[in-house]
């Protein structure tokens, strides 16, 4: 039985589009789907689906944005009640590979499509990764600050770490291994370390 979804509002059909196309995409890849099959998964007009994406390239990259946005709220709300320095740089990097453990699906979209889509897609891509570069540098300069780490260039500190998760991450996404299990277990001190900061001593 077809659900009636003819109370929708606005936003709650641009969710079921982007919840369809998110299924869609991952199953079939970018290049293999239609628009067609987002308008039959999502139950919705074709004319809906223009209304909110211009095209299937704009219905991609909402997905890579909403996925970067999921990200950077559970971030946010991990570390709120974390005081500044390397225990907020240690929460925000365990959020970040635990998310990206427990959605695997827009981890795939995120990390493997939009590689070689062209121009917009690696343009978001790099986007992306500049936008969580920041926010790891801004928790490397608290740490700084209240001098739990030496000063450093936490610029490059904090892309090299964004290298080193996205290698490991986008490895996970195509086999299934290593286990994020075994991703935070390894790469989370390695990390620190990196900084002089280690867990244990802290401890």
């Amino acid at each position: 039985m077809t659900a009636d979804h003819s109370q929708d509002t606005p936003k709650g059909t641009r969710d079921r589009i982007l919840d369809a196309a998110l299924d869609i995409f991952s199953r079939k890849g970018y290049h293999s789907t239609r628009l067609d099959e987002i308008v039959e998964e999502a139950h919705v007009s074709k004319g809906s689906i223009y209304f909110h994406f211009p095209n299937k390239e704009k219905l991609f990259l909402a997905l890579v944005d909403q996925f970067a946005d999921l990200l950077e709220r559970r971030v946010t709300e991990a570390i709120q009640n974390e005081a500044q320095g390397m225990d907020r740089v240690r929460v925000a990097l365990v959020t970040v590979l635990e998310t990206f453990g427990r959605y695997r699906r827009p981890a795939k979209i995120l990390l493997v499509q939009a590689v070689g889509l062209g121009t917009a897609f690696e343009k978001k891509r790099l986007a992306v990764n500049e936008r969580f570069a920041m926010l790891i540098k801004a928790y490397l300069d608290e740490a700084v600050a209240v001098g739990d780490i030496a000063p450093g260039d936490t610029e490059v500190i904090a892309h090299a770490w964004m290298g080193a998760i996205y290698n490991i991450v986008i490895q996970w996404v195509y086999t299934g291994e290593p286990t994020p299990d075994r991703i935070l277990s390894t790469l989370l001190p390695l990390l620190l370390r990196s900084v002089g900061y280690d867990e244990q001593e802290a401890a």
